[in-house]
């Protein structure tokens, strides 16, 4: 704050626009504005709006728009009867984070009681937030530029992952390949009412879910937020610079914005740091932990992931052996998996869970053991380089063996590793995309040739 205000009264602009730097401007735009600084675009008011949970769940009921079962709690008793009242899973967070710092999906009382007993500062002021976690819901969201009094959203974007992976590291695409028509007109309208109602001038972000043919809102960031640049990409249009111009006065109306349509298709993928932190499992969830991001732009999906994953240094095989072990509860999606990589004529190997299911369906795999079991073993298989790519969902409290090691040694030894079956099937959409020899270089400009 008080770094803003000494450069504000030494260059003495017009005014100060917070909403291009993520969360921390806007926690301080109540108090610049206090101090006298005219803050440009989107008012104070409206941030705190977005930003109060109680205030923001009243909009939505006004404006008819679907939001996940929610409460908060201040004490392990409060917590609990929420927890009653909506049922679990659970996505439980301390108010007041960044990148979903401490957030947790929770699926029993047990894991309740244990959050509630390691959370800190937790006060009446500063209460846990607890949201129904929609299981196996694809999440999406949007981007709009808006005036006051209407708004425009030029792409909805796919998470690749499914919820419960934070925005911030799940790979996504534009436009979307397997959300309804239908579920995209509904985006483009709650988001355009959203931010008309909330007197968004300038850029905002909102999170959705969709769940049982519904959609729902997850959150709302009356800010840009990191996929501005990844919209602006893929689909030719200057949000930074148009949404400047509105906050500088100009109306939507004067732009003459049109939705286009996009005939390549660019997919984002998060950068991640485990390869600097050996100890740490390299799993991924509402705690956001990549430290950057890459695009990859082409004719198909598959292949604009290949490239994407080209981009994180997370080189797909064209051939050659793939792991595959999986929890319990993921082994019904893993048959599609496993046919795709078999189609391919990749060879398998599974753990004996995984390796019995796909026995049971016809699909041949080698088996092979966990590292309790003996050797040769996974670690052997990955050191020795065996094993070109590995997919192995995480077992959680269900497994009484800590399969991270699985991971780790993944990571340790540069075999590319899927921790989600969605990022699975993604992948050997990209290998069969790869090897039809698409693989072509082509300038932004050319893509943006093809834009209608």
């Amino acid at each position: 704050m008080e770094d803003v205000l000494s450069i504000y009264e030494k260059e003495k602009p017009e005014g100060v626009i917070v909403q291009f730097g993520g969360q921390t401007p806007l926690n301080i735009a109540n108090d610049l504005a206090q101090a006298g600084v005219r803050i440009i675009g989107t008012a104070p008011e409206t941030i705190d709006l977005a930003e109060d949970r109680d205030r923001f769940r009243r909009m939505m009921r006004k404006l008819g728009i679907p939001q996940p079962e929610s409460g908060m709690a201040s004490t392990l008793g409060e917590a609990l009867q929420v927890a009653d009242r909506i049922g679990y899973p659970l996505m439980v967070r301390p108010s007041y984070v960044l990148g979903g710092r401490a957030m947790e999906v929770v699926h029993d009382e047990e894991m309740l009681k244990h959050y509630v007993s390691v959370a800190v500062d937790v006060t009446p002021e500063r209460p846990i937030l607890i949201d129904k976690f929609l299981e196996n819901a694809i999440e999406a969201e949007a981007d709009a530029i808006a005036d006051g009094i209407e708004a425009f959203v030029p792409a909805v974007m796919e998470h690749i992952e499914l919820a419960g992976i934070h925005s911030g590291d799940s790979a996504c695409v534009i436009p979307p390949i397997s959300i309804p028509t239908k579920h995209l007109e509904t985006i483009y309208e709650y988001t355009r009412r959203i931010a008309v109602e909330l007197d968004v001038v300038g850029l905002m972000n909102i999170q959705y879910a969709i769940a049982n043919d519904t959609v729902y809102i997850l959150e709302a960031n009356p800010r840009a937020s990191r996929t501005v640049p990844l919209v602006s990409k893929v689909c030719n249009i200057s949000m930074a610079r148009l949404a400047t111009q509105l906050m500088l006065g100009k109306k939507l109306a004067d732009l003459d914005l049109k939705r286009q349509t996009v005939p390549h298709f660019g997919v984002k993928e998060a950068v991640f740091p485990f390869n600097m932190f050996p100890e740490v499992d390299p799993l991924l969830g509402p705690e956001m932990r990549s430290t950057g991001e890459v695009l990859g732009i082409a004719d198909s999906f598959g292949l604009a992931f290949y490239k994407a994953q080209e981009g994180a240094q997370q080189l797909l095989p064209t051939d050659g052996t793939v792991l595959i072990t999986v929890s319990e509860r993921d082994r019904p999606a893993v048959l599609e998996v496993a046919c795709q990589f078999e189609n391919l004529g990749f060879k398998i190997k599974a753990t004996v869970g995984t390796h019995a299911f796909l026995a049971e369906h016809g699909i041949q795999s080698d088996h092979i053991l966990k590292m309790h079991e003996g050797r040769p073993n996974i670690v052997d298989g990955i050191m020795n380089k065996e094993i070109n790519l590995v997919i192995n969902t995480p077992s959680g409290k269900l497994s009484k063996y800590d399969d991270s090691y699985i991971r780790k040694a993944a990571i340790k030894y540069k075999v590319p590793y899927i921790t989600t079956l969605a990022a699975a099937l993604a992948a050997a959409r990209g290998i069969a995309a790869y090897r039809q020899g698409k693989d072509s270089v082509r300038s932004l400009q050319e893509y943006h040739k093809g834009i209608s």
